[in-house]
């Protein structure tokens, strides 16, 4: 199929398929219809699988006291603070003590019907774009001109379909500031008009390429509390995208799984693709997860690694091996192409010059992102979520601690011990019968453990080198005995608790013939609202290798699902959710998650949602804001002391054509009507503010 001339909806290869979060269009161009083809986790691992005393035996770290856990800002001096001791119990109810309503009251949302095109926010509330895909970035970057894109323009321009977003304010006045936003994947059939001219098609795909990666925007405004707007021109500005020079670092830097007659060390690459979620680290930077990049590549698909890795040979969502030999890895040299993609990717907002680092320590498989904690001495812990059905959640902890000298905290994920979770319920195995009904104690809840993969430079997994265990992690978790979860996406700590919060966000096929069964970790068959997992690790230690677990959420629409869970909290008191996909939290320690997949599975667009996680309200879910129709809602950004909130707008109008657009975010400009300078009548992701009026 021409990917600029896509066949109809009904066409597409996930039509009358999607059972799950998503449309048709959406799994053909973000993750490669990976539903349709077979699982990748085929392993029998066991829930309740025992695992020898030996393969935890590891040196003890110490993790964090979260009280104490250390924000150091960029070119920060001040030495780390002995962590507070905090509790490692996590909460079993309600009437201990109020929760706190937070500093951005509103009155909840009602939830929006799946056909409506606007973004609807709280009375009181307003909302702007600060940035839409295509807007120039630098002094000599041309306007946006949707009929005539070229990837030279593109590469000076906003990228497409932005995801994990952050607001890194200077340190000041606070009236200037960073934007720092992944551009996760394109849809062709509604960037482009359908052509069937071969070059007007390589120019498209090219165009596609520069609109990946990431962006980086210089912000300016009033005064806090009023609304930014990007400087064209910007000092930092910069855009990274398919082509942009990496540095491979870590155990796995120049090994021969690396190399390719292109960068013949395995030192280096180029580009980075389908950026999901990500995290901002204590020292300034921020980290971008490479996740669905299997579909990409055209392989020989028959090789373990290839199968595990959901690698086919088959020819790829967007064609590009017409264009560049690296997209097939069944081209002489190129081998291992497609081992430059899975990884971690760090990157240096406030020197747009520097060269961006793929930390091969952190292991390699589908990234939602990362996010980090500090403990009270000093030692950095990561925890990742790996987004396919029946896949795992990990966690990387450094070997050293965080310096005075910002130049050695850049390269603090370089070096550390990897592990991967195994959880176990405390339940009778009768009482989780598939269809989410509560155990008798009264919740899911359990025990788990961090299974070592890499432990202080060695690997832990029979057979298999370090270098081997890190480029190839899934196959090396697998072996280990890691409990198949319900897609683990973006993976918060909370920096005033110490708990960890995991965004599982569906799963259609637990429990199908073949496949793995509830457990009760993943209580429900057929999962496909997704849930909320939350983790203590014994001790508040970040390096501990035991921790405790229960779930704070079983999603869904209570009014038509009685298989949902709400901490206790009362489910005609809380707004329906589903498909919880990022995470974040707000100054007094309030959970907000945005969601992808709502319309597909409760009828509703997708939305911001706050979660009271501590006192009486504990569970209480309230619907913030509400994205356009076909839209996914991500990258939220929490700054309730500015009275602000962030959210980027995904391919809204996503099962649309160029010549039928479905949406008309933000710029809603009609067909036959004088657009405004700069506006376009086509959808166009965005990032948004939104604020009190």
């Amino acid at each position: 199929m021409n990917e600029t001339t896509r066949a109809p909806l009904s066409l597409l290869p996930m039509s009358g398929h999607t059972k799950g979060k998503r449309s048709p269009v959406t799994c053909h161009f973000k993750c490669g219809n990976a539903c349709l083809g077979e699982t990748c986790n085929t392993t029998d691992n066991e829930y309740f699988r025992d695992v020898a005393a030996a393969a935890l035996s590891r040196r003890n770290v110490l993790g964090l006291g979260a009280a104490g856990a250390v924000l150091i800002a960029a070119g920060a001096t001040a030495a780390p603070a002995a962590a507070a001791p905090v509790s490692s119990a996590l909460p079993t109810g309600h009437g201990h003590g109020h929760g706190d309503a937070g500093r951005l009251p509103f009155t909840p949302i009602t939830p929006v019907d799946r056909t409506v095109d606007a973004l609807t926010v709280p009375a009181g509330y307003t909302w702007s774009p600060i940035i839409r895909w295509g807007d120039p970035l630098f002094a000599d970057s041309p306007a946006f001109d949707l009929q005539h894109q070229t990837a030279a323009a593109q590469k000076r321009q906003f990228g497409y379909n932005n995801d994990y977003t952050d607001i890194l304010v200077d340190h000041g006045n606070g009236r200037t500031g960073l934007l720092v936003c992944n551009q996760e994947y394109v849809n062709p059939g509604i960037m482009f008009p359908a052509t069937s001219d071969p070059a007007q098609q390589a120019t498209n795909r090219a165009v596609a390429r520069a609109a990946h990666g990431m962006s980086v925007v210089e912000l300016t405004r009033r005064r806090k509390g009023r609304p930014w707007d990007y400087t064209v021109g910007g000092r930092r500005n910069r855009r990274i995208d398919a082509d942009t020079t990496f540095a491979f670092d870590g155990p796995a830097a120049g090994s021969a799984l690396l190399r390719t007659v292109e960068h013949a060390d395995g030192t280096t690459t180029r580009g980075t693709i389908g950026n999901c979620s990500g995290g901002t680290t204590p020292w300034g930077t921020v980290l971008s997860g490479e996740e669905n990049f299997n579909g990409y590549f055209r392989t020989p698909g028959t090789s373990a690694e290839d199968k595990r890795y959901g690698l086919k040979d088959a020819p790829s969502t967007y064609g590009w091996e017409a264009d560049e030999q690296r997209w097939d890895t069944r081209n002489t040299g190129y081998e291992n192409a497609s081992n430059h993609f899975g990884w971690i990717v760090e990157i240096d907002p406030q020197n747009p010059t520097s060269t961006p680092v793929k930390h091969t320590a952190m292991g390699r498989f589908k990234h939602e992102g990362a996010n980090v904690r500090v403990d009270g001495e000093g030692r950095v812990v990561a925890y990742m979520g790996d987004d396919e059905k029946f896949d795992y959640l990990y966690k990387f902890v450094s070997r050293r601690r965080v310096s005075k000298n910002r130049a050695e905290n850049l390269t603090l994920l370089s070096e550390g011990d990897l592990f991967v979770a195994k959880f176990r319920g405390d339940s009778a195995a009768s009482e989780i019968d598939g269809t989410g009904k509560l155990p008798t104690d009264g919740a899911f809840d359990g025990s788990g453990m961090w299974l070592p993969l890499v432990v202080g430079g060695r690997s832990m997994v029979s057979g298999m080198s370090v270098e081997e265990v890190l480029v190839h992690t899934r196959l090396a978790a697998d072996q280990v005995g890691a409990t198949k979860m319900d897609r683990c996406e973006d993976v918060q700590p909370s920096l005033m608790t110490g708990r960890v919060y995991v965004a599982c966000t569906n799963n259609s096929d637990r429990g199908a013939a073949g496949k793995a069964g509830p457990d009760e970790a993943n209580p429900r068959t057929a999962n496909r609202d997704g849930h909320i997992v939350e983790i203590s690790d014994t001790g508040n230690r970040a390096a501990a290798t035991t921790f405790r677990w229960n779930l704070l959420l079983v999603c869904g629409d209570p009014a038509k699902n009685a298989a949902t869970y709400f901490a206790g909290f009362p489910k005609d008191k809380v707004s329906p959710i589903s498909c919880p996909d990022n995470v974040a939290f707000d100054s007094v320690g309030n959970l907000w998650i945005s969601t992808d997949g709502a319309p597909s599975t409760i009828g509703y667009n997708d939305g911001l949602f706050k979660v009271t996680i501590e006192g009486r309200d504990r569970g209480r879910v309230q619907q913030f804001l509400s994205v356009p129709t076909e839209a996914e809602t991500c990258g939220p950004v929490i700054h309730d002391r500015d009275g602000m909130v962030y959210v980027a707008v995904q391919h809204p109008g996503e099962e649309g054509t160029f010549a039928d657009q479905h949406s008309l975010f933000p710029d809603y400009v009609r067909p036959g009507t004088t657009p405004r300078a700069g506006q376009v009548a086509a959808p166009r992701p965005s990032v948004v503010q939104v604020h009190r009026r």
